[in-house]
């Protein structure tokens, strides 16, 4: 089985900084696993999920997401892969206010080189997302700002997994939930990831989650910033 993100000698300092953000000498995850990566604010999570979608270019070192080394493509190109490969699930969500719930979930997929699908076929696939998300069809014409935190995330989930994208990034979605509507989430997420054969990486500070994945590992042991070699 191939792997979905493999990372080789890996580090990254933010501009005028002396002290290294990243430093990780291997990681791989293979495609269609589900992984849970965990760490404390300020420990590189959110820089390590912008190396792996391209928003930001490592100092040194190799980011290859589904075979394609991301760092070798234009700004354009990085653009348009990460459409085509990846689905983020924001922690704030990112969602688009003035659109309503149906267009934001339908948003990415005009960016993606694969559109495939008809407008109708789309339309369907974004209802058929939603529903198996446990989304009322009574919410999908409404606006985003008329939804709960909780529909608001689901809303969230489904744009990720338009267009079946080979890795899921989830960034502390479930961080505004209480804990049983948090695992009821994760069930649903894990059920999609199933369907649609995508791997998932999820990321988080709450360890009470991780038994839920099929692996678990802590960013300060993956991450090798302040060892002495």
């Amino acid at each position: 089985m191939m792997n979905i993100i493999e990372l080789s000698n890996l580090t990254f300092y933010w501009p005028n900084q002396t002290e290294r953000t990243l430093d990780i000498p291997i990681y791989q995850q293979k495609q269609g696993s589900k992984v849970f990566i965990k760490g404390p604010s300020g420990s590189g999570k959110s820089t390590l999920l912008s190396l792996l979608t391209g928003i930001l270019s490592p100092t040194e070192g190799t980011v290859i997401i589904n075979g394609v080394d991301i760092n070798q493509l234009t700004s354009n190109q990085r653009d348009r892969f990460r459409a085509d490969n990846i689905g983020y699930i924001f922690q704030q969500f990112n969602l688009l206010p003035y659109l309503s719930v149906i267009d934001n979930v339908i948003l990415p997929y005009q960016f993606s080189s694969k559109k495939s699908l008809s407008k109708q076929e789309l339309s369907n696939e974004s209802k058929r997302l939603l529903t198996t998300l446990q989304l009322p069809s009574s919410h999908f014409d409404k606006p985003i700002t008329d939804l709960s935190i909780g529909q608001q995330q689901r809303v969230a989930a489904a744009r990720a997994f338009i267009g079946k994208p080979k890795l899921i990034i989830a960034d502390e979605p479930t961080s505004a939930l209480d804990h049983e509507t948090r695992f009821a989430f994760i069930q649903l997420l894990m059920n999609e990831c199933e369907e649609s054969g995508a791997s998932l990486l999820f990321v988080s500070h709450d360890p009470s989650l991780e038994s839920l994945f099929d692996h678990s590992i802590d960013l300060r042991e993956l991450n090798k910033v302040g060892d002495i070699t």
